[in-house]
């Protein structure tokens, strides 16, 4: 009969301090992802020990030791918007990049979201970073247990820290351009009203287009989506509209589509176009959108600094803006 193979042992942290000829406690240290006193020779030593083990140290373990647990909840609405994408892949990056992991957690609309957020969820987490519209800094904070909160949806209280990005110095760039071109009158395609980003985001432009003398023709409420900035670019009328202006890049691409026998080689023959997030696609010849956005590495390293600060976090001493700019392309 043939036995049941056994698994091998998994090295341990004991294992490795043999190998390298040092205390366990020396081990620990040298491989900490904490500054941790240990000689150079030793520390050498011990990585060389632990990669011929094949020895992965033990998050769990390392986190209770140290009061965490390296992992960092993000709280989004959903992850299907072109600019998503964009952010999130550079984000994740650059938060495991300090040793964390993240957990995604939608929180969307209706009673689902307060239901959810009374409850709360059994994780115990590092920092919440909070993008998603329908939840408040003290909602989550409750939720977690945990005063480390993020706030990056416009919710930020006095007690919470945040990262803002300030969309108005963008957009009077964009209305600018556009005025500067004799643009004088002008739509608005907007996101979800819900949303307090989106609600300071359409008092900009009204500002903009007020200062600028542009006249608003009227605001088209959308979702975001590529697909609701096509439905409402049947909506345009092509020889009173001098502009439009949409609050996220995807609806723009849908409007440049809907409307492609006006712009020959992407150039603007009835009316001006400009998106706005400054997502990646905008960079490529098919979707030239004039845009606004931030600097998505500066925006992404305010949050991870503030995240391997915890103190200041959880204390909700930093308030931090991120400019944006308008970024001309050919459809302006």
């Amino acid at each position: 009969m043939n036995e049941v193979l056994k698994p091998t042992p998994a090295p341990t942290l004991s294992d490795v301090a043999a190998l390298a000829g040092v205390s366990r406690a020396i081990a620990s240290r040298a491989l900490s992802t904490q500054p941790r006193p240990v000689s150079a020779d030793k520390r050498e030593r011990v990585l060389r020990a632990a990669e011929t083990l094949g020895f992965r140290p033990n998050s769990l373990a390392r986190g209770l030791a140290n009061q965490t647990v390296n992992l960092v909840a993000i709280l989004v609405n959903h992850i299907h918007d072109l600019s998503d994408l964009d952010l999130f892949d550079l984000l994740l990056a650059e938060i495991q990049a300090i040793g964390k992991q993240v957990i995604f957690i939608r929180v969307g609309a209706g009673q689902d979201a307060a239901t959810f957020l009374r409850d709360g969820v059994a994780y115990h987490v590092d920092a919440a970073l909070v993008f998603s519209d329908f939840a408040d800094a003290p909602t989550v904070r409750r939720m977690f247990r945990n005063n480390a909160v993020l706030m990056l949806n416009g919710h930020h209280d006095a007690g919470t820290a945040s990262v803002t990005l300030d969309e108005g110095h963008g957009i009077g760039e964009a209305v600018a351009d556009a005025a500067g071109k004799g643009v004088r009158s002008a739509l608005l395609v907007t996101g979800r009203p819900e949303s307090l980003v989106e609600q300071a985001r359409i008092a900009s432009y009204r500002a903009a287009l007020q200062r600028h003398g542009i006249t608003l023709l009227a605001e088209l409420a959308g979702d975001y989506s590529y697909a609701s900035g096509r439905a409402l670019a049947g909506h345009i009328d092509v020889e009173t509209t001098g502009a439009v202006f949409c609050t996220s890049d995807a609806m723009a691409m849908g409007v440049l589509d809907a409307h492609r026998a006006h712009f020959p080689q992407h150039r603007p023959q009835r009316f001006r176009l400009y998106g706005f997030d400054n997502i990646s696609l905008t960079q490529f010849d098919a979707y030239p959108i004039s845009s606004i956005g931030a600097d998505r590495r500066d925006y992404v390293a305010q949050i991870v600094r503030m995240l391997k600060e915890p103190a200041h976090l959880a204390h909700g001493s930093g308030q931090v803006l991120v400019a944006t700019r308008f970024v001309p392309r050919l459809t302006g």
